[in-house]
């Protein structure tokens, strides 16, 4: 038993100081977009930045939509679906609060570790480190967005595609990337353009290897 004393060493804010550290925190929601007028959405696109220097550049919501319902029809009843270096669909995805298929997203950016037992660290320099429980060819589709536009990079990513996907892979990245991603993956250039939340340099383009709705 605690003495009834014991709590005397917690340390008590003044409530100055409570109500100055609440104001940050608002402050700091509202500037990551993060309040919405029903409350906080952890899953909404942009509920967390983007951080340039990871090469994170979000999909505007039209996209996301179109991308997650994309892989959700692709997936099929009950599918599985996986979301490497690709967070805004999987945050779309979550959105949809779907029944009918499962998701899980891969990403290099631990402060997506939030969405709890889904994510899973991924670090493209190692397309096969990945937990055990991961097993081959288990996801019905594949949608990725490797973070740079360097063959290196679609390369290895291309590693970890085809281990994960029972076959059906969706590639977005860059339209100077066709050939690589052709040679790589075996996709295809879809007619859909993806667009993100900020204009990108590079002209960015969507790619499958199946009969999409994307086309």
């Amino acid at each position: 038993k605690m003495d009834d004393d014991g709590d005397d060493d917690i340390p008590h804010l003044s409530s100055h100081a409570l109500a100055a550290l609440q104001e940050f925190y608002l402050e700091q929601q509202q500037r990551e977009g993060m309040k919405t007028s029903q409350g906080f959405n952890q899953y909404a696109v942009g509920s967390i930045e983007e951080d340039w220097q990871l090469s994170q550049f979000w999909y505007n919501d039209e996209t996301a939509s179109c991308l997650a319902n994309e892989v959700v029809v692709a997936a099929g009843k009950g599918g599985r679906i996986a979301c490497v270096s690709a967070p805004s669909v999987y945050q779309k995805l979550k959105e949809q609060d779907g029944k009918d298929f499962s998701v899980c997203i891969l990403e290099y950016d631990r402060r997506f570790s939030v969405y709890g037992e889904e994510f899973i660290f991924y670090d493209y320099n190692h397309p096969l480190n990945l937990p055990e429980n991961l097993l081959p060819h288990s996801f019905d589709i594949v949608i990725a967005d490797p973070p740079y536009l360097s063959e290196e990079c679609l390369q290895k990513t291309a590693e970890t595609i085809k281990y994960l996907t029972k076959g059906k892979i969706l590639l977005c990245t860059g339209a100077i990337m066709e050939e690589q991603a052709a040679k790589h993956l075996g996709v295809k250039i879809c007619k859909f353009i993806p667009k993100h939340s900020r204009n990108l340099a590079n002209e960015f383009r969507c790619y499958v290897n199946y009969a999409s709705g994307l086309d």
